[in-house]
């Protein structure tokens, strides 16, 4: 425990909780009286403002309880969340999270103009904008209920952090409330341990409340306690209070003509509607079986890494061993071999299966991103998601957010037409961004797409035949021309402004993507939107490769560039002497020879192979002298002085010991062949 830091873990938690509140904002934009969502909005509002005052975040807990209450308003009276409301609360949620990260740097006048907008909102007992119109103008008298709750917390519960006593307070806080301890449980003095607790309680609660109002109160330590809540019989409603100046009648006392009630007996007590809180005994072990089941353990991301680290040592040591073993023709050691390879495939699957991520978790970011730049330009848009389960390297996951948020803000900026401009094309005043994420083979397709006015060809090439990026003269293919967008300095806009104009943004896309061994296709649909398709590998740890040899050296092909193996004919060897182009089932694909790329012996070996790969619609074969087949490649980066080598993705080391550049096939295969010789030399 003492490794542990409260404070750390406080905003690990509240980091979740917030973004969990956002989206429950962000959902209510479009569905502002769904009940379910304006309680996921308090509850998160609930548990930060009691763990922060638990932790020592004060300031956090004071500011969040006003929303706190502001939302628990909306629960208790079914009014709506307005426009305004949901605003303020967004801009109180990024100001939460600045109190949580960097109190020392927050100011608080922010943070009193928002609670100014929120008290404008919520004065005169209202709720929000659209409060007062769906809230009854003379509420009449809430309900009178009587219920009998009974609360064990786990013997742990105090060492935890918890207070049961200040829980039993709020407790009373709901209305006239009566305390009972249960003593049953507190073993013998010699057995006494005071840092657990052994006391039960036994309260009998009544007032104008519910048991979700009950539950409430035990939110966040409800997975470490035991609790029944059982309703008795209701209590008479109390008189109305006369409008002339009288004494008021406490509301839990009943009136004088009403007949007292019986003390409560079997036939009183009912089930509370929702059930109690906790169910039978046997229905309670299964559910904590799955509890435990599914439960989750929170490893620091560096720890995962050192593990994938270690892992791949010991894939390489594996292929060490399994070359040896086929060397000595051991049987024993053969078997040995081949158990410790299995094993190792086994660790490698879960080690990389730890490290990956659902993408809705970055999807979820966005969302935020497309209501605020909605507001900004004026232009109604949707964000439709699907797919949010497909699974992500947490490395490529982590460098995908900004290539995404650049795709979204131009398709925003540049795709989504004006509302009245959609109306005349005959479509909805909305526009629609989609994000979609799907497994293909070894490789995760993530589809940025919109439906508003695509791309404007004749515009982009005319842009970079000024820009000197297309020859004069020169008819470039529309794949091309769209290729022309991620080029440094490219732009297309008219005037520079906070979203767009200075020709930054598509070619970090591109490079961002390419570092993480990815590709980009562009579908163009012109007046109807176009659509970006990041083509990533699963993990950047260990890949799947086809080992190769070329002279005196073997490199690593990734296989998800590969498309077929082909051999070099002797007739397509002498054709090629001037054009080096294969005949594939009647479509001309070029070739180039390894050796003479990368600078070794010019000497031909018998039977050479060709290795055709591709990128986006590019297919280009490599000459090989031999295909040694798949390899398991632990990639290891290049070191610094290699930082400017680009024909290499990374190195890997063999199963006897000796390294192999892992080959950039789609930069190659786009490039000029020139470079390769010199990055080969240089590594």
């Amino acid at each position: 425990m003492s490794g542990i830091d409260p404070a750390a873990t406080f905003r690990q938690e509240a980091a979740e909780l917030l973004d969990q509140f956002e989206q429950a904002l962000l959902d209510l934009g479009s569905n502002s009286s769904d009940r379910e969502l304006i309680d996921s909005a308090f509850r998160a509002m609930h548990t930060i403002k009691g763990s922060g005052a638990m932790f020592g975040f004060t300031e956090v807990a004071a500011f969040t309880h006003d929303f706190e209450t502001a939302f628990d308003r909306l629960r208790k009276t079914g009014a709506e969340a307005g426009e305004r409301l949901i605003s303020v609360a967004l801009s109180a949620k990024d100001h939460i999270r600045a109190l949580i990260e960097d109190p020392a740097s927050t100011d608080p006048v922010f943070g009193e103009a928002i609670l100014a907008d929120l008290h404008e909102l919520t004065g005169d007992g209202g709720v929000a904008d659209s409060a007062s119109a769906s809230a009854p103008a003379e509420p009449s008298a809430p309900a009178q209920r009587r219920f009998t709750v009974k609360i064990r917390f786990a013997p742990d519960v105090i060492v935890n952090g918890t207070n049961p006593l200040a829980l039993l307070d709020e407790l009373r806080s709901l209305g006239d409330c009566t305390v009972r301890a249960d003593l049953d449980r507190i073993p013998d003095l010699a057995d006494l341990d005071p840092t657990q607790c052994h006391v039960g309680w036994t309260v009998d609660l009544a007032g104008a409340v519910t048991p979700a109002a009950i539950e409430d109160v035990f939110l966040f330590v409800r997975d470490e306690m035991d609790l029944e809540i059982e309703e008795l019989a209701a209590l008479p409603a109390p008189l109305p209070v006369e409008t002339t100046p009288a004494p008021q009648v406490p509301t839990a006392a009943p009136a004088q003509t009403a007949p007292a009630p019986a003390a409560p007996g079997p036939a009183d007590r009912s089930p509370v509607a929702a059930q109690p809180a906790k169910p039978a005994a046997k229905t309670e072990a299964s559910s904590r079986g799955d509890e435990r089941a599914n439960a989750t353990v929170r490893v620091q991301a560096e720890r995962l890494d050192r593990l994938m680290d270690r892992v791949g040592e010991l894939v390489i040591a594996q292929a060490r061993l399994t070359q040896l073993s086929t060397l000595r023709r051991d049987p024993q050691i053969q078997a040995i071999a081949e158990e410790i390879e299995r094993l190792a495939a086994g660790l490698r699957d879960s080690a990389m299966g730890m490290r990956m991520v659902p993408i809705g978790s970055l999807f979820g970011r966005f969302r935020r991103l497309v209501h605020d730049l909605s507001r900004d330009l004026g232009k109604p848009v949707q964000l439709v998601t699907s797919g949010e389960e497909t699974e992500l390297d947490k490395t490529v996951i982590e460098r995908l957010a900004d290539p995404l948020v650049h795709l979204i803000r131009n398709a925003i900026d540049h795709g989504i037409e004006m509302p009245g401009q959609r109306l005349e094309k005959g479509k909805s005043e909305a526009g629609t961004i989609r994000l979609d994420a799907r497994h293909v083979g070894a490789e995760v397709h993530v589809t940025i797409s919109d439906d508003g006015r695509g791309v404007d060809l004749a515009r982009v090439r005319a842009k970079g035949e000024e820009q000197g990026l297309v020859p004069a003269g020169a008819t470039p293919s529309e794949s091309e021309i769209l290729q022309l967008m991620f080029h440094p300095g490219f732009s297309t806009a008219r005037e520079v402004s906070a979203l767009s104009g200075r020709g930054v943004g598509m070619d970090v896309v591109k490079q961002t993507i390419e570092g993480l061994r990815g590709k980009i296709d562009v579908t163009n649909r012109p007046g109807n939107g176009a659509s970006f398709t990041l083509r990533l590998p699963l993990t950047l740890a260990i890949i799947e490769g086809l080992l190769v040899r070329v002279a005196d050296s073997r490199y690593i092909i990734p296989l998800s560039t590969v498309e077929e193996c082909v051999e070099l004919s002797e007739a397509d060897e002498q054709r090629s002497s001037s054009r080096s182009f294969l005949n594939i089932r009647g479509e001309l694909v070029p070739f180039v020879r390894l050796r003479e790329l990368f600078g070794t012996d010019p000497a031909r070996e018998p039977h050479p192979k060709v290795v055709i790969v591709s990128n986006g619609d590019s297919r280009v074969g490599f000459v090989v002298d031999q295909i040694i087949g798949n390899h398991h490649a632990v990639i290891k980066s290049l070191s610094r002085m290699h930082r400017d080598v680009q024909s290499f993705s990374g190195v890997t080391i063999l199963g006897d010991g000796l390294p192999a550049l892992i080959i950039d096939a789609a930069r190659l295969v786009r490039g000029d062949i020139a470079r390769p010789r010199r990055d080969k030399e240089a590594a």
